[in-house]
């Protein structure tokens, strides 16, 4: 007679609070080994979100929560949630239907990898540095743009740019034209169906972003369920994880102004960038973690790739 899976809901005391709730979820996170990571880096965090939005109470709420009691109705609610999180791996954004970088919220569903980039960091902070003094950047592009959030991250800092952003995936570009829409920025990003650049049309740019897929094949194929629940094409960057990396600063050198620059977030492959574009002299961005891994190249450079 083969195990079946023990649910740990059925068996357990009934909770009454948030704060029962909260500690049992963290319990289950750690006893079931739950990745993370997507939209928040611990347990707590992670199974507070959850419960602040299935109850429908505010974000920003203080420790005074826990105390709040739950309803029948509403702990039936709460278990149905943490039953699809706990035992079918089911990723956090994927049940709430989004997903926050800073305070910026965006819709995201199974189409699109979950957004989640140290580029919500650079972006403010880092691009200007490499760009013209008191000149208006006005025409950037974001490739791989999955659910639109960075091209729209880029619209709002540079308000008189015109936005390109382009994805080889047609589901995920409609989960990125309502993202576009609830921002209010149709007549600014221009969403582009294209692998790569291939398809953007002609245009030179003052930025060109990318977080691509740069996960080599191998590490794809072991993902943890949660991460294998977004889709393959957002994660998976060919045999070394450089496959997009190389077709982009090949076609960025015709499509940058002169003083333009092109940056790329590349997770783990700091020393392979190193030693197959050190010609092209990569720039490494510093991020708050010290992971230091968004790499930037200027136009002038890109003429020996």
């Amino acid at each position: 007679m083969k195990n079946r899976q023990v649910d740990p809901f059925a068996a357990a005391r009934p909770r009454a609070t948030v704060g029962e709730w909260l500690h049992f979820a963290e319990k289950l996170y750690r006893r079931e080994k739950l990745a993370l990571g997507q939209v928040a880096t611990n347990a707590h965090d992670e199974a507070l979100y959850l419960l602040l939005r299935t109850l429908d109470l505010p974000l920003d709420s203080d420790a005074r929560v826990l105390a709040k009691k739950l309803t029948a109705a509403e702990r039936g609610t709460v278990a149905a949630v943490f039953r699809r999180r706990v035992l079918e791996r089911v990723p956090a954004a994927y049940l709430t239907r989004e997903a926050w970088l800073g305070e910026h919220r965006f819709y995201v569903d199974e189409r699109v990898i979950i957004p989640r980039s140290y580029f919500l960091e650079i972006i403010p902070t880092q691009l200007d540095h490499w760009l013209p003094a008191g000149k208006k950047v006005r025409r950037v592009a974001d490739v791989c743009t999955g659910s639109g959030c960075l091209a729209i991250l880029l619209a709002h800092h540079f308000p008189s740019a015109r936005v390109d952003a382009c994805d080889l995936s047609a589901e995920a570009l409609e989960v990125a034209k309502i993202n576009v829409r609830e921002h209010r920025l149709t007549r600014r990003v221009h969403l582009i169906f294209s692998d790569v650049l291939v398809a953007v049309p002609a245009a030179r740019y003052d930025v060109i972003l990318c977080n691509p897929p740069y996960e080599p094949s191998a590490l794809v194929d072991a993902q943890a369920p949660e991460f294998a629940a977004e889709p393959r094409l957002a994660h998976d960057g060919g045999r070394d994880g450089l496959e997009i990396i190389r077709r982009l600063l090949q076609q960025a050198r015709t499509r940058l102004q002169p003083h333009g620059i092109v940056v790329i977030e590349v997770g783990g492959l700091g020393a392979a960038i190193d030693r197959e574009f050190a010609a092209l002299e990569p720039h490494w961005l510093h991020t708050e973690d010290g992971s230091d891994c968004v790499v930037l190249f200027q136009a002038a450079r890109l003429g020996s790739v």
